[in-house]
């Protein structure tokens, strides 16, 4: 069904926001004092050639289309694994985070990136199902490869993690990675069919004896070049991303494991985050995060990112990977730990500082409301200028999201968000800007590394 049948003018009924209040409200009757302890026991173990093997192709634009863009791009070290906007350029941008740039002329990007670039802190846990905002990528045994994804049955078995079935998309995406159908033998390759696009990636490697020769001696089914496949390339990519960005060494997790104090503001707003500010309903747990899906009518802007169909420049949410009306306009909770490091915040990067995220969370339809796109962070494109909130101007559109709303409001003063963000801060790692390996100098390819 298309989704302007599903979004017709007397849909707007169909919310359960009561239905959504009160699971919150019920989860929160049951809250803890704090949150459960993180170690290292809880996390997948990893290689550590594979994840040697993997940094070096997270950083190499060998993998993109046009040569121009890696995974750093987006998720680069100096950001803390982020690119510090809200929406992104992607394919063909020029630079990096808030100064990267679209060229102009023939060159010019024709779109920015629907959704903010995730957070990759700690998805190795072994408690994560689904990635992505919409969960799109979820561990299941639908489908023999042993994930459900968007590539269905197409999807190579023999991956090792979430992480690598959700490293196989951000590539074969024309705006991310792959460029378009007319530019270059993977964007064509892709827009025929997803898994042939995959096998343009291999070629690449393949061709590049250094790759060839470590990830033979780092997997035993790799006897030569022929032998690699997609497969090794992402749980590699997963093996670094998942052994990378691990984080349990807070403040916080000092207060947890040792009983060392929090400042009197941290402590303060530990409380309310526990208690009354009811936010451990949805980010509860050793991440912060219940790992499920909840309205809060986060302001619309961008591109949007549903079917072709639709010339509404919308995100529906979690309802774009399950066509359930139920779930439009829902996202994954998103993990708290190193979240000061990891703005702007929301699925589109709607609030650039933390404690405007923090007053949404207690009241989203009154945020919403006063809401102004000078809140964002978003490159400079003239040419998308006049696009960029087109998406507010539609009122049906807009009533439909904000009466979308699984939580009731909560009576925050200044001083409760100043103290709520001085806890948040408390869960950045103190090692989080040190991670094992970093960015390397240059990579196999001999493309310019970010």
């Amino acid at each position: 069904m298309r989704l302007p049948e599903l979004f017709g003018p007397m849909k707007i009924t169909l919310t359960l926001s009561t239905l959504g209040t009160a699971l919150v409200m019920a989860t929160t009757l049951a809250s803890p004092s704090v949150a459960d302890r993180l170690d290292a026991s809880q996390f997948y173990e990893f290689d550590p050639a594979k994840a040697r093997i993997g940094q070096l192709l997270f950083y190499d634009k060998i993998l993109s289309g046009n040569k121009n863009i890696s995974c750093a791009t987006c998720h680069h070290h100096d950001m803390a694994g982020t690119d510090s906007v809200s929406l992104g350029i992607g394919e063909g941008g020029v630079g990096l985070g808030p100064t990267r740039l679209s060229p102009e002329g023939l060159d010019k990007i024709s779109a920015r990136i629907p959704r903010n670039a995730p957070a990759l802190w700690n998805i190795a846990h072994k408690d994560i199902t689904n990635l992505f905002h919409d969960g799109r990528v979820a561990v299941s045994d639908k489908y023999a490869g042993g994930f459900d994804t968007p590539a269905k049955d197409l999807l190579p078995t023999g991956l090792d993690t979430i992480i690598a079935a959700q490293a196989l998309f951000p590539m074969t995406s024309a705006d991310e990675m792959a460029g378009g159908a007319h530019e270059n033998p993977i964007g064509a390759a892709v827009a025929k069919r997803i898994d042939l696009g995959w096998a343009e990636i291999t070629n690449r490697v393949r061709d590049i004896p250094a790759y060839t020769q470590m990830i033979t001696a780092a997997y035993p089914e790799v006897n030569g070049p022929d032998d690699l496949t997609i497969v090794q390339i992402v749980n590699s990519i997963a093996a670094f991303i998942g052994s990378e960005w691990q984080s349990y060494d807070s403040v916080y997790d000092a207060y947890v494991t040792q009983g060392k104090p929090l400042q009197e503001e941290a402590e303060r707003g530990r409380e309310l985050f526990f208690g009354e500010a009811h936010c451990v309903a949805c980010h509860n747990g050793p991440l912060f995060s219940d790992q499920q899906f909840h309205a809060m009518a986060i302001p619309q802007f961008g591109p949007g990112r549903t079917d072709k169909y639709d010339p509404v420049p919308r995100d529906v949410g979690r309802m774009f990977a399950t066509s359930n009306l139920l779930d439009a306009y829902k996202f994954r909770t998103p993990s708290l730990r190193n979240v000061a490091l990891t703005g702007p915040y929301g699925h589109n990067g709607a609030y650039s500082d933390l404690k405007d995220m923090i007053r949404h969370m207690a009241d989203p339809v009154a945020m919403r409301a006063s809401w102004t796109p000078d809140k964002a962070t978003l490159p400079r494109v003239p040419w998308l200028q006049s696009t960029d909130f087109r998406v507010q101007s539609d009122a049906l559109e807009m009533a439909r999201q904000a009466a979308i709303v699984d939580t009731q409001p909560v009576h925050l003063s200044e001083q409760d968000i100043i103290d709520i963000e001085a806890f948040l801060n408390c869960l950045t790692g103190e090692t989080a800007q040190s991670r094992p390996l970093g960015r390397p100098d240059s990579v196999p390819s001999g493309l310019p590394v970010d």
